[in-house]
């Protein structure tokens, strides 16, 4: 009898060890395509860090010694690159075959456009498409000549200052989490190259991603809002509520994991052109995001002791026109 019953219990202990081993043996899951993505990113250089690194360049840093230094693409409409005018020289093309264009390039590229906005998208494009020391026309033609600076002359504001959304100075900003969850998109690829490509691709066919402040300030909470400033200057001048201060933001220093996948990310800073570059940057890795169109400029421009648009920044520098 005692032998019967050891062997019932071997028999009844033996599945346990089979289903033990088994999920030891289990292989791990394969990496998901962000994963690989963000794994490749972070060996080649190419992370956010690297990509805001010395992308962007004054007017007069460009004028006359510097001209001839750069291929400048000019992705403004080509009725206004012909009518309108632009530097002698650049290269009208647009955003969507930013890409494929640069190609042409023999030169470093400068990228113009309207406001300096829609180039951060097409720079971070290029820097992630091997043109890695690209950069932003600052401002955009608005400051290469008075004759160019409505965009920039019509869109500075104060929709923030009193406004009930808006933390006043030393400001309340919101602290961060980690989400557990990372953004998920299905690629046809498996390298991390060619998903790269694929992605950069997804968001130049997507076009410029931005949104105007009052929207932002009517609901902040429909948003994940970063405020892309240091400690300092939040103290300074506020922040709209509800918004995190997520800076430094890398994948290899794990801070994208402060990141909400679920909501819309808005990111502002002083003028849109750095969001810009932050907003091209979070679409290519699968989030929903979004530029705070001319960023602080928008909202505070009175209040502002620097990062300013005023009418004293167009330089007079010449341009041709072709019809």
């Amino acid at each position: 009898m005692e032998k019967l019953l050891k062997y019932f219990l071997l028999i009844a202990i033996l599945p346990m060890f089979v289903l033990v081993s088994c999920e030891r043996d289990a292989p791990d899951p394969p990496p998901t395509s962000f994963e690989v993505l963000k794994d490749y990113l972070v060996a080649q250089n190419l992370d956010l860090n690297n990509m805001l690194d010395g992308w962007i360049t004054a007017a007069d840093a460009v004028h006359g010694k510097g001209i001839d230094d750069y291929y400048i693409m000019d992705i403004r409409s080509s009725g206004d690159y012909d009518t309108l005018g632009h530097i002698e020289g650049a290269v009208n093309c647009t955003f969507g075959s930013i890409v494929a264009d640069a190609a042409n390039a023999t030169k470093p590229i400068l990228v113009v456009c309207y406001t300096g906005q829609t180039a951060g998208h097409a720079v971070i494009a290029l820097r992630l498409s091997g043109y890695t020391d690209a950069k932003v026309l600052k401002f955009g033609m608005c400051s290469w000549n008075e004759h160019f600076a409505g965009p920039w002359n019509n869109n500075t504001g104060n929709e923030a200052i009193g406004n009930a959304n808006w933390a006043t100075p030393p400001g309340d900003i919101s602290d961060p989490i980690v989400y557990a969850d990372e953004p998920n998109f299905t690629s046809s690829f498996t390298t991390g190259e060619d998903i790269l490509k694929e992605r950069v691709d997804f968001m130049v066919a997507n076009g410029f991603q931005g949104i105007i402040c009052t929207d932002v300030l009517a609901n902040p909470t429909n948003y994940f809002i970063n405020n892309y400033w240091a400690e300092g200057d939040v103290e300074l001048y506020g922040n709209i509520k509800s918004a995190y201060r997520i800076n430094p933001l890398t994948l290899a220093g794990e801070e994208y994991k402060k990141l909400d996948v679920a909501e819309t990310i808005v990111t502002y800073c002083w003028t849109g052109q750095t969001s810009s570059m932050i907003t091209a940057y979070l679409n290519v890795l699968g989030y929903d995001a979004k530029s705070l169109k001319f960023g602080a400029n928008a909202m505070i421009h009175d209040n502002l002791e620097s990062h300013k648009w005023t009418v004293d920044t167009p330089m007079e520098y010449e341009y041709l026109t072709t019809k």
